[in-house]
C-alpha cells in the first residue's frame, strides 16, 4: 500500500499521530529529499518517542521519478510504502503527482492522509472574503513567461496564491507595482516558524516597508482579485436586447465559435 503523508511545514508539533504510525510500519519511504526526511524522522523519535523505522529510503523527484517508477513500481501493492516531500502536503507542486497517476494506471490502491499546506493555511490567514481561489505555485524564473504568468495571475478574476523564493521576491513586488501599485496583497513569511509574520496592504506600501523587513526564509503571496467594472452578457441576455441582427450576431460571435454571418443567418430567419 503506498500513502502519501503530509509533514509539518514548520513546527514539528504539527504531525499527525497517524503520521507517526505509518512511518514507524514503513518497509520503503520515497522522499523528496532522503535527508531531509531522516532527519525529521530522528526529531520525531526524539521528541515524541516514535519508533524509528527499519526502512529503505531512496530519492523520488522530477529528475528520477520515471526511473524510480521502473526500479519500485511492481512492489507498490504488496509493501508499505510512504512518499514524503520535503514539507507540507505532498503531490501539491510537488513530483509526487507521478506516484499518483501510476497508481491510477495501474489500479494500485493508494492513500492520501490529509495534513498541514502552506496554500489554504495562507488564504485562511489572509482574511480576504472569497472562498474560492486559485494557486499558482512558483511563477517561472525569468523572461517573457514570467511576465505573462503574473499577469495571469492578477488579472484572472480570482484571489491566487504564488509562492515565492525570498532572494526573488523584491522582484516579485516590483513587478506587481509595475502592473497595478494599487492591488491588496496578503503575505506569509515563514509559516509554522518561529520567525513567521503576516502582511497585508497595497503592493506599493509592502514593496516600501520590505526595504527594512527581513526577507529570509519561505513566502505565500496572496494577490487579491480585482473586481471587474464590466459586466459580461450572457447569451440570454444578448438575444433579449433590442438591437440590429448585424449587430446582435457581432455579440454572440463573440460569446461562441460560431461566425457573425451563420448567427445573422439564424436571426433574420427567425
Amino acid at each position: 500500500m503506498l500513502t502519501f503523508v503530509p509533514t509539518p511545514i514548520g513546527n514539528p508539533q504539527d504531525i499527525t499521530v497517524r503520521a507517526m504510525k505509518l512511518f514507524e510500519k514503513a518497509e520503503l519511504f520515497l522522499c523528496e529529499d532522503t535527508r531531509q526526511t531522516k532527519r525529521l524522522l530522528r526529531l520525531l523519535e526524539e521528541r515524541f518517542g516514535m519508533v524509528y523505522p527499519e526502512a529503505e529510503f531512496h530519492s523520488f523527484n522530477e529528475h528520477n521519478g520515471r526511473e524510480r517508477l521502473n526500479e519500485f513500481g511492481d512492489s507498490l501493492p504488496d509493501r508499505e510504502v510512504v512518499y514524503v516531500s520535503d514539507a507540507g502536503m505532498p503531490v501539491i507542486s510537488d513530483p509526487g503527482q507521478l506516484l499518483v497517476a501510476y497508481c491510477q494506471q495501474n489500479n494500485i490502491m493508494y492513500d492520501v492522509l490529509p495534513g498541514a499546506s502552506a496554500v489554504t493555511t495562507a488564504y485562511a490567514a489572509s482574511g480576504f472574503e472569497e472562498g474560492k481561489f486559485l494557486f499558482y505555485a512558483f511563477l517561472p524564473h525569468k523572461g517573457k513567461e514570467r511576465s505573462s504568468a503574473l499577469s495571469e495571475a492578477m488579472n484572472n478574476g480570482y484571489n491566487t496564491v504564488l509562492y515565492e523564493a525570498p532572494h526573488r521576491l523584491e522582484k516579485l513586488l516590483d513587478e506587481i507595482v509595475s502592473i497595478d501599485e494599487e492591488r491588496e496583497l496578503f503575505m506569509a513569511k515563514e509559516i509554522s516558524k518561529k520567525y513567521q509574520h503576516y502582511y497585508r496592504g497595497s503592493a506599493g506600501t509592502l514593496r516600501d516597508a520590505f526595504q527594512t523587513i527581513t526577507i529570509r526564509g519561505e513566502w505565500v503571496v496572496v494577490i487579491k482579485a480585482k473586481k471587474s467594472l464590466h459586466k459580461s452578457l450572457s447569451f440570454d441576455e444578448v438575444f433579449t436586447l433590442d438591437l440590429p441582427p448585424k449587430i446582435k450576431a457581432k455579440l454572440l460571435a463573440q460569446l461562441s465559435d460560431r461566425p457573425v454571418k451563420e448567427w445573422y443567418q439564424s436571426l433574420i430567419q427567425k
